[in-house]
């Protein structure tokens, strides 16, 4: 039988195509990280997957001298402009505490983040921000849901940080836009996504939200002790909490990085947007767990490793300096080592850290050290 060749344009189609087939089931081998094809984790989780890498991450519920609705760190946007020198965007953003991780995430804009704090409280502030966030439609909108606030008239898409809370902080709190909030909040935790919030859970989020409702944009980082006890969830224990040092939300939102620029996660629609989209997709993940502790953070490299992801930045807060006290650092320096990072990884810190060479006590003089330089003495230990 005679054999009648394809057409020269056909063959090359098929070559082609091809090709082009073995190229895409290789390409997780061919392209090293910080290339185009990063990062490799997923573009979003579903709502089981999102609540089960928090509950399989976490620990036992711990405590700490106080509740966690707010940062009083001054000088937290002062590191931005150098860690953004050294550390990759689009990577996962690790963190501990309260509103600031918004900030260097709006920095960073990493593809997933993870937020492991010792208080259980913690992981409901962080669920109370998600549903914040992607219930409103823009800055002034969640600044109004945040404190209960009614909406000032005026305000716009192009209006500074400053004139939104000097705005705000004219305006007085309203019982029925809280209760309303409150409501909001709850059904979409758990009507939408479906999350099994415990009744625990629910009155961690309502402490929150009556906190932010009861001193709105004023609230600082002692308000709360003036407030009820709060619930045994929260973990707080009380007693001295340190320096308030002045600061409130509006402050903090107010603030710059040193050189002038506004970097907060308020300073701007885009900032803004960038964290509703991480938030609506279910990549910004509460952990609770001890940085001292066994499971929390090698669980989630153990995660992150699976899924070919890289730690860009890794913000510890003033926590070693407890750590240190605790004898706990080098547990510590092990887990974190464990984690996938590499040359551009970067710690954010507040007080002294370890790589001021000590643990320095307060929480402002925020600095910023290359994590491989750090955890060097425990680098062959993981």
């Amino acid at each position: 039988m005679k054999r009648h060749p394809l057409p020269l344009n056909v063959r090359l189609s098929i070559l082609t195509a091809a090709a082009l087939i073995l190229f895409l089931t290789g390409i997780d081998r061919l392209v090293p990280y910080g290339t185009a094809a990063e990062p490799a984790v997923p573009s979003q989780l579903t709502d089981q997957q999102f609540w089960n890498l928090s509950r399989d991450s976490s620990e036992a519920d711990g405590v700490f001298r106080s509740d966690n609705l707010l940062s009083n760190e001054t000088t937290f946007q002062f590191v931005i402009p150098d860690v953004l020198k050294a550390a990759k965007q689009g990577r996962v953003y690790m963190g501990v505490g309260p509103e600031q991780n918004f900030t260097y995430m709006a920095a960073l804009k990493p593809s997933m983040a993870v937020i492991i704090d010792i208080r259980h409280g913690n992981l409901d502030v962080q669920l109370m921000y998600k549903a914040l966030f992607e219930l409103s439609k823009d800055r002034a909108e969640f600044v109004s849901r945040l404190f209960s606030r009614k909406r000032p008239a005026g305000l716009t898409a192009k209006s500074t940080v400053d004139e939104i809370f000097s705005a705000f902080l004219k305006a007085d709190g309203s019982k029925d836009l809280y209760e309303e909030n409150l409501k909001a909040v709850n059904d979409l935790l758990v009507k939408k996504h479906g999350f099994p919030l415990t009744d625990g859970d629910l009155e961690g989020i309502r402490w929150a939200m009556s906190n932010y409702y009861q001193f709105g944009p004023s609230i600082s980082y002692n308000s709360s002790l003036s407030a009820n006890v709060p619930p045994s969830i929260v973990g707080a224990i009380g007693g001295n909490r340190g320096g308030n040092n002045g600061v409130t939300y509006a402050s903090l939102m107010m603030s710059n990085d040193g050189n002038g620029e506004s970097r907060s996660f308020l300073a701007s629609e885009e900032n803004f947007a960038f964290l509703k989209d991480l938030e609506s997709r279910n990549m910004v993940v509460p952990v609770v767990g001890d940085f001292g502790g066994d499971k929390a953070i090698r669980a989630v490299g153990t995660y992150l490793k699976g899924a070919g992801a890289m730690v860009s930045a890794f913000y510890l807060s003033n926590v070693e300096q407890f750590l240190n006290q605790d004898g706990k650092w080098d547990k510590f320096c092990a887990s974190v080592a464990s984690l996938p990072i590499d040359e551009t990884s970067m710690f954010i810190r507040s007080g002294g850290g370890r790589g001021g060479r000590g643990f320095g006590g307060g929480v402002q003089n925020s600095s910023s050290n290359n994590m491989m330089g750090d955890l060097a003495p425990c680098l062959g230990k993981r």
